[in-house]
């Protein structure tokens, strides 16, 4: 690992999954500019990795349709850190995007929410070297976006530009470990590597096992299982040569099971309630990138303190050291696919919302169908050794939802080990593993489907605004409103303790309250946008959480 001096929060290793002791940080201040034509003009120093639009630069500029931003460093290496190839890692820049390494063209990067990288040691120079990433972001609906919509407000959010996640530099042997996966099934691992000498020792446990080839597969003896409750991680070593990672597995098995007539999502061969919250992935300083690494895991163990077990992260794609925290500290993740293409509030939210279901036919160009599904497919590979990610949505409310039997069929194909829920809301089709209801506005009746698990994939919405602690003092953006803390309260209470434990007796299994935070305009979080203020106890949370857990339980005894 090498020191560089970061002025900034985020010196962490940012892939803890395959993880080496070659480690150069190139985050911290950069050189930002506008690029407008053949004009550029200087805007100031930036931090990476905050998005330029955000508070934490004092920058918070918004790129304009026909301008890129360029962004240039130099750096220098110490003489120790070069074996025999160096490579370029970006976690994630929105969102296209050209590098530079001393003023020679490197590569292009399409796509705004997941990592990419480039061998630059034949682009580097003795002594110091200058980095250019070029970025070019018009907010494209045919490309991946979330919730990101110029004219931000209500359920949608300001738009980000450029690097939001880690830049960084490792440098390799010639053979060296270049992708891992690892599958667990029935007490068994099994090891993946890509790439690195052919003989291969793992060490885990103390003990070492010598192997050819790529795959190593090992039955555990008085296997540990991972749940929320214990979140238990095996740490191993993989040496090749002169190539050396470390990384970890858990064993976990979610499976849906048919059992009292009804089927359920059971987490190691038992039904389980899965009771979340809707995280977008947003904060008030730094939009999509928080202050520090930390926040993840304040978030995730305030949860945790309320008694819920697991975050459905909403229409976005976090760097990997947030599903780290997962995995450590026990919080099941239910992941949604990023949507593109265009949104009608009428057709895909209003009149669903009131019951009018019935899909408006989405266009959806190859360039479009080609960037989802290359998406989607990077999302199943990027987070596919994660014990805590064990549910996929893929369209959420009709969001640019086109063929959602044959997605749902080319993506389970490549991951059967989770849950796939194909339509969350409505606009269902004949293929998902789940029956995906929302219920906002009316109180929650659901119907069992003796086939499919019952799942509750939002509802509440429940605004209680702090002004204080508030993005937007003249608009708010809720479904139920309250002004007074204990009636909120006691809405929640409401909510869980009849609504929510009636539906258990239908089958439910899961539930996704809206949501971890207030959000810019909406005000409907457990929390306000900055953190700050808890809106409900956590105790009284977790004993609201308990009575579900009990009532669940008690079909099963």
């Amino acid at each position: 690992m090498f020191d560089n001096n970061l002025d900034t929060n985020w010196g962490i290793y940012p892939r803890p999954q395959l993880k080496r002791d070659s480690f150069f940080n190139l985050n911290g201040k950069w050189k930002l500019s506008v690029l407008k034509g053949t004009k550029e003009e200087f805007v100031g120093d930036i931090t990476v990795p905050y998005p330029p639009e955000s508070k934490l630069l004092c920058i918070e500029r918004t790129l304009q349709r026909g301008e890129k931003y360029v962004y240039n460093r130099t750096f220098t290496l110490p003489d120790n850190f070069i074996k025999d190839e160096v490579i370029l890692h970006f976690g994630a820049v929105d969102q296209i995007t050209q590098v530079k390494i001393n003023n020679q063209f490197v590569g292009e990067n399409v796509g705004g929410y997941l990592p990419f990288e480039f061998n630059i040691t034949g682009f580097l120079t003795c002594g110091e070297n200058s980095i250019t990433v070029t970025v070019t972001d018009d907010l494209n609906l045919e490309l991946p976006y979330g919730k990101q919509r110029k004219n931000r407000g209500g359920m949608w959010y300001t738009p980000i530009s450029g690097i939001w996640q880690t830049v960084w530099l490792e440098s390799v042997p010639t053979k060296y470990i270049s992708h891992l996966k690892i599958e667990t099934k029935n007490n068994t691992v099994t090891v993946i590597t890509k790439g690195g000498e052919n003989e291969k020792t793992l060490i885990l446990n103390g003990n070492n096992y010598s192997y050819s080839g790529d795959i190593f597969k090992l039955e555990i003896d008085s296997p540990i299982m991972w749940s929320p409750e214990s979140p238990y991680l095996y740490g191993f070593k993989i040496i090749s040569g002169k190539d050396t990672i470390e990384s970890y597995f858990a064993l976990r098995d979610i499976t849906i099971e048919k059992i009292n007539d009804r089927s359920y999502i059971c987490l190691n061969g038992k039904p389980y309630f899965f009771n979340g919250v809707l995280d977008q992935g947003y904060f008030d300083d730094g939009i999509f990138t928080p202050n520090s690494p930390e926040v993840y895991k304040n978030d995730i163990l305030s949860m945790k303190s309320m008694g819920f077990n697991m975050l459905r992260k909403h229409i976005k794609i976090e760097p990997e050291i947030f599903y780290y925290y997962c995995d450590k500290y026990g919080m099941i993740v239910f992941q949604d696919m990023v949507n593109s293409g265009k949104y009608n509030f009428w057709i895909d939210t209003a009149l669903p919302t009131i019951g009018i279901k019935r899909l408006f036919t989405h266009r959806a160009s190859k360039f479009r169908r080609e960037h989802f599904e290359k998406t989607a497919k990077g999302t199943i590979e990027f987070l596919y050794n994660h014990p805590s990610v064990c549910y996929y949505t893929v369209f959420n409310e009709g969001w640019g939802q086109y063929d959602a039997d044959k997605i749902y069929t080319m993506l389970k194909n490549l991951d059967t080990t989770r849950v796939w829920d194909a339509t969350s809301g409505w606009f269902n089709k004949k293929l998902s593993d789940v029956t995906s209801e929302h219920v906002y506005f009316k109180p929650i009746k659901l119907k069992a489907n003796p086939n499919r698990p019952l799942v509750l994939s939002e509802f509440g919405g429940y605004s209680y605004k702090i002004p204080e602690h508030s993005f937007n003092l003249k608009k708010t953006y809720g479904y139920r409103f309250f002004t007074d803390s204990d009636k909120f309260v006691e809405a929640m209470k409401k909510l869980y303790l009849q609504e929510v434990a009636s539906a258990i007796e239908q089958g439910l299994c899961a539930t996704v309250l809206t949501q971890l935070s207030d959000v810019e305009d909406e005000t409907n979080g457990l929390f306000t946008y900055d953190r700050e203020i808890q809106k409900i106890d956590p105790d009284t949370m977790q004993s609201i959480s308990n009575a579900i857990y009990e009532k669940f339980n008690r079909q099963f005894e």
